[in-house]
């Protein structure tokens, strides 16, 4: 899935270099604060509404974006400018500088431990108070002078409240060159070090953002948004290459997708996914989605399940997973999964029982190895049953099964006879989602906003871990690139992505920071896209924003697109 890279709050001594726009060397900051709010005394406005900002609560649901111009408030100057794309879309594009907050490049010292999930070594920045205590004295005694600071649990559904424990850094360095340079004497004393910017700390200002407000009115816009994996969702293209292709007015990335060959085919989605009414993957345990229906005209944000049965006369089957290899389950939430059967981000689960479906979307050679294949045509009539490979034939499905599910269909799928899927979606409410043609569902997580509050589902939808202070931290409370979609109470789509890891010098944002600000924008509704590397934001096929990959901008799985007409592709 394309995800947030973990560790990605860290500046890594071997993979960043000074980068075009990176905090460069003659950085202008130094020295953290308490915790302040991203957008303080700000003013957001839409036509003539105004809302004045006090740490991102004091929120207008009719401020659907931030107006042209600049405000000013006590923590920096956000500068904005407007285009109006077509009528009933805008894209608002803007820039917060505080030239108060001064970060740093710092070492950080992180302590080993044992993943919850998998046993596993790993390295966590934050751990107990007696870890940080003795790592101190030790550095003390090797002449170093260390600093312990306390970090606090975010406000997530499920977390603990208070102290999460203690990190320690060492100095406090201009540029990254002589961070990396000062790190080899922590190594030295023994520990792990990793070189950081104290600007993507939660509990540092951020001291510039650069971001892009895409606002699509269903009243007045005349084009269709639709979710699209570009023919294939085994493919992987860039948002902005896409958009150019479908002559689309705007288009962001998307949902969480596969990487890396390992983890199954490159491109396929992780989590639930429909494009023009066909359920093209399954969901992740209950996950974020964006569902989107009559063109755009009906958009909402919930927690979708999805479920699949097959049948023959009395006897059934689950079908575990759609278009994916066969026991192989990205970011898990499957049942019977090892070793979890609840969502995990950025964790690969394996089934040894698991029966998988494949439609025209799976462009790709079919996956081989031991099991069963049976070939269905357009009626769910058995065409063939033998080994697994090949490809889906034109119009055709294929049912591939390992384990009890290659017994079962051994024992009932029969040429000639008819084997019969039932597919079923479910939101977050238990109530049944019926896709037509044209509409589309993208997904990820967390859920950020729900019934106009902010609501972050991190612990329940598997991108926090309160046991398990390595799973998680860098991913959701440290400033990362983000891709976040919301609605508002007019009922309008907001499309927003925010540079990061020192992208055009823009630091990004964490969890709770990307909640308020879409709260801050009126939404009532909000999830977490993919971001990271995948953030991206093209308008009239033109990349507008500064992706964070050092070799430009990643392709991806699948995309959001605005398109001109009631066309769907």
């Amino acid at each position: 899935m394309n995800r947030i890279d973990r560790p990605s709050h860290h500046v890594p001594v071997s993979d960043c270099g000074e980068a075009p726009g990176a905090a460069p060397s003659g950085v202008r900051r130094a020295g953290g604060s308490r915790l302040r709010p991203l957008l303080c005394a700000g003013a957001l406005v839409l036509g003539t509404a105004t809302v004045g900002l006090s740490g991102l609560t004091a929120v207008d649901a009719s401020a659907a974006a931030p107006a042209h111009g600049a405000t000013t408030s006590a923590s920096g100057q956000w500068q904005w400018s407007t285009q109006n794309v077509a009528p009933g879309l805008q894209v608002r594009t803007g820039t917060l500088t505080d030239s108060a907050s001064v970060p740093v490049w710092t070492i950080a010292v992180q302590a080993p431990g044992t993943s919850r999930l998998t046993g596993a070594a790993s390295w966590s920045d934050v751990a107990t108070a007696s870890w940080a205590s003795a790592t101190a004295a030790t550095l003390k005694g090797a002449g170093l002078s260390p600093r312990v600071e306390d970090v606090e649990w975010p406000a997530y559904e499920g977390l603990p409240k208070g102290s999460m424990g203690k990190r320690v850094r060492v100095g406090s360095y201009p540029t990254q060159a002589a961070a990396t340079a000062a790190a080899a004497s922590v190594t030295a004393a023994g520990f792990h070090a990793s070189v950081e910017w104290t600007g993507y700390d939660a509990q540092t200002p951020a001291d510039r953002e650069n971001v892009h407000v895409a606002v699509v009115d269903p009243r007045t816009f005349t084009g269709t948004v639709e979710g699209t994996h570009d023919g294939s969702v085994t493919q992987r293209e860039t948002t902005s290459s896409v958009a150019s292709k479908l002559g689309s007015l705007v288009g962001v990335n998307a949902g969480f997708f596969v990487t890396a060959d390992s983890d199954g085919v490159q491109g396929i989605q992780s989590g639930a996914a429909a494009y023009d009414g066909q359920l093209d993957s399954m969901a992740s345990g209950s996950r974020a989605a964006l569902l989107i229906q009559d063109g755009g005209r009906d958009v909402r944000v919930t927690n979708l399940t999805t479920k699949a049965t097959a049948r023959v006369g009395g006897s059934t089957v689950a079908v575990r997973g759609i278009d994916r290899v066969p026991g192989t389950v990205r970011d898990c939430g499957q049942p019977g999964g090892q070793p979890s059967d609840q969502p995990w981000q950025d964790v690969t689960c394996h089934l040894t029982d698991d029966l998988v479906l494949f439609n025209s979307a799976f462009a790709a050679p079919l996956p081989t190895g031991t099991g069963t294949q049976v070939v269905l045509d357009h009626s769910g009539r058995v065409l063939s049953v033998g080994t697994r490979g090949g490809s889906v034939p034109t119009g055709d499905t294929v049912l591939q099964g390992i384990g009890t599910a290659a017994n079962w269909l051994n024992a009932h799928a029969a040429k000639g006879h008819k084997i019969k899927v039932d597919e079923d979606i479910r939101d977050s409410a238990g109530r049944q989602v019926r896709l037509g043609s044209g509409d589309s569902i993208v997904s990820a997580a967390p859920v950020l906003v729900k019934n106009g509050r902010v609501d972050i589902d991190a612990v329940d939808e598997g991108t926090v871990d309160p046991k398990d202070l390595s799973f998680g931290y860098a991913w959701s409370e440290t400033r990362q690139p983000r891709t976040i979609a919301g609605v508002d109470a007019q009922g309008r789509l907001l499309l927003v992505t925010v540079d990061g890891r020192l992208a055009g010098g823009s630091e990004g944002f964490t969890l709770n920071e990307e909640a308020s600000f879409m709260r801050s924008l009126g939404a009532v509704q909000a999830l977490n896209l993919d971001g990271g590397g995948s953030t991206a934001m093209a308008v009239n096929g033109t990349l507008v924003n500064s992706t964070s990959d050092a070799t430009g901008e990643r392709p991806v799985g699948d995309t959001i697109q605005l398109l001109p007409g009631r066309t769907h592709h």
